[in-house]
């Protein structure tokens, strides 16, 4: 549909003129059908190449969609059930009084396994092994089950090993996602961790107007100030071609739009089924303490459902973007964002390379990118 291609387009062409973003890229799908392909900007702040289709972005948690769904295509396979310990695929991980952490609870992000080792490094935690070790012998901040405590970085290791020990192939979670969920549905960008020839592509981030949680915060547990989620250390080359499952994905608009359009049609794209139609309508229950206030999130609301998605209608950014609280979303650090609306079966992706944050619908990208496909709808 030309036209809200067209309108996106225009859109997009007036937040890089207006210095509201540097690069960007956003796709769309209304049912089977790619509606919006379009593409603004340049790869880095005063200069760098031209954005086109291929650009890559650092999407950060948006990450965490895609790992949530390899869980649940494994749970389809019948190979992984949501109420049943880590510790019975993970035998490691129920140490230190872990035993009873449910596969749903980390998925919910009540599991109360919030921290990151202290003594990670950038390199270290590129070593999937050291990381998956060190969080098994980790008590956790909170008892399972009893508070909202987002994961915002254990998420991706605890889950990407449930998957690969559960794989009957054992490959490496990177390797899982790409031949179990990117290939089938054709997304071919949709990265953890980029080959060697990807590097050219991927754009430089601009961080000037994100918000650094300060020391003595939760959040600092969470992800520690020397893996924070910033240029430095994600720009790193070995960093970029490391499998970090929670907050690793280095996307293109394209492929993650497909992911998402994948969701938006009941778990089918192109003829490809990874997922039951009644799964995915599934996924958009709330969790046991939605209305929680989360110390790593400083205190505010997150409107997680029980599948590892958050819901997509709240007010305030980043979740008003899709206007719905029956979508299904993921946010990314910085600003990324992408969601399946199950009732306009419209499927979105958003990525770009300027960091921010903000509260206020009118200076945010997303939720106008939003109103923009809506209304050319």
């Amino acid at each position: 549909m030309a036209r809200v291609n067209d309108a996106v387009q225009a859109v997009l062409d007036r937040l890089v003129a207006e210095g509201r973003e540097i690069g960007v890229q956003v796709a769309a799908w209304q049912g089977q059908s790619q509606i919006v392909d379009a593409w603004a900007g340049t790869t880095e702040k005063d200069g760098g190449a031209k954005v086109d289709g291929d650009t890559l972005f650092n999407v950060f948690s948006v990450s965490k969609a895609v790992t949530a769904v390899a869980v649940h295509v494994q749970a389809e396979r019948g190979l992984i059930e949501y109420d049943a310990p880590v510790a019975t695929y993970w035998p490691e991980f129920g140490a230190a009084g872990k035993a009873d952490v449910t596969v749903r609870q980390v998925l919910s992000h009540v599991s109360g396994v919030l921290r990151m080792p202290p003594d990670v490094t950038p390199e270290l935690m590129t070593n999937w092994e050291w990381v998956t070790r060190r969080i098994a012998e980790m008590a956790p901040s909170y008892p399972a089950g009893s508070r909202s405590s987002y994961q915002a970085m254990t998420f991706g290791w605890i889950l990407g090993e449930v998957v690969r020990r559960t794989d009957p192939q054992r490959r490496p979670f990177r390797d899982f996602v790409a031949q179990e969920i990117a290939a089938p549905i054709g997304a071919s960008d949709l990265w953890l961790g980029i080959p060697d020839d990807a590097e050219p592509r991927v754009a430089k981030l601009d961080d000037a107007a994100v918000y650094v949680a300060p020391d003595g915060n939760v959040m600092r547990e969470a992800t520690p100030l020397q893996v924070d989620l910033m240029p430095d250390p994600f720009e790193r080359p070995y960093v970029r071609r490391a499998c970090i499952p929670a907050v690793g994905g280095i996307f293109n608009a394209r492929s993650e739009a497909r992911f998402w359009a994948m969701l938006a049609n009941g778990g089918t794209l192109g003829g490809v089924r990874l997922l039951s139609a009644e799964r995915v309508a599934s996924f958009a229950a709330p969790r046991p303490h939605f209305d929680d206030a989360d110390p790593v999130f400083f205190g505010m609301v997150v409107p997680i459902a029980w599948s590892g998605f958050w819901l997509g209608g709240d007010a305030l950014p980043p979740v008003s973007a899709p206007r719905n609280m029956r979508a299904l979303c993921h946010p990314g650090m910085g600003g990324s964002i992408g969601w399946a609306d199950p009732d306009s079966r419209v499927a979105v992706a958003f990525c770009h390379n300027r960091m921010f944050d903000t509260r206020d619908i009118a200076e945010d990208s997303r939720t106008i990118i939003g109103d923009t496909i809506r209304a050319a709808l």
